[in-house]
């Protein structure tokens, strides 16, 4: 079993609608199937013999070894529970991911938003259907977390903040802290990001992953709401 893979990238390329890098890993090549949003972030940074961490879950076939990777656990986990869906195969939750993030399919979910969810190609109405079915049982406590939540929810109407925000939920995840921790976390620093017309000028990635991470190695009870 592989868990994760951390290797210098080698080279990328796209075949139709699918992504892929090559790892060296201690003298082995890895092909590993990855998400066009990390493949777009590596070909536009041109990363290349950079040191990458993937998640991988492998599949074995009869006449093949597929990996696909995630740079985070819960991508991995969840792109997990959609292939135990039946009929749904890799590409398709590949598919699914690439189109969508987490939240955005969950939302879909809750919503019961077909429209959405046959948006992928190869996803047609009856699975639709069953996709929505299943995984509302799957993330049930997702779902109810995020009705509750957002009764009290702070709006940032500000792209650019709300864009940093995002990609600071993505970086701690792929640093293995636990959705349960993050969550209260982002409750914080939205509530701080209330008072953003004083401390714009400091406002920065670094600085709100720095703010994070200093919450979250503190006890649990400090930050507790």
């Amino acid at each position: 079993m592989i868990s994760w893979i951390s290797g210098d990238l080698v080279d990328l390329w796209q075949t139709n609608q699918k992504f892929f890098v090559l790892l060296n890993c201690q003298g082995l090549g890895y092909e590993i199937q990855i998400l066009e949003t990390l493949f777009l972030k590596l070909k536009t940074n041109h990363l290349s013999n950079k040191k990458i961490t993937l998640w991988i879950k492998h599949i074995k076939k009869e006449d093949s070894d597929l990996l696909f990777g995630f740079t985070s656990k819960d991508q991995k986990n969840f792109f997990i529970e959609i292939l135990s869906i039946r009929g749904v195969g890799s590409q398709i939750a590949m598919g699914l991911l690439n189109k969508f993030s987490i939240s955005e399919v969950i939302n879909a979910i809750k919503t019961q938003d077909k429209k959405l969810i046959c948006s992928v190609p190869g996803i047609g109405q009856k699975m639709s259907d069953r996709l929505i079915l299943e995984l509302k049982s799957k993330f049930k406590s997702e779902i109810l977390f995020e009705e509750e939540g957002s009764k009290n929810k702070l709006e940032i109407t500000d792209p650019e903040i709300n864009k940093m925000m995002n990609d600071l939920q993505l970086a701690l995840q792929s640093l293995n802290y636990k959705n349960k921790e993050i969550k209260p976390i982002m409750k914080i620093l939205f509530k701080e990001l209330d008072l953003l017309p004083k401390k714009e000028n400091n406002l920065s990635f670094e600085n709100l992953l720095k703010l994070a991470m200093n919450y979250l190695d503190n006890d649990s009870s400090n930050f507790a709401r």
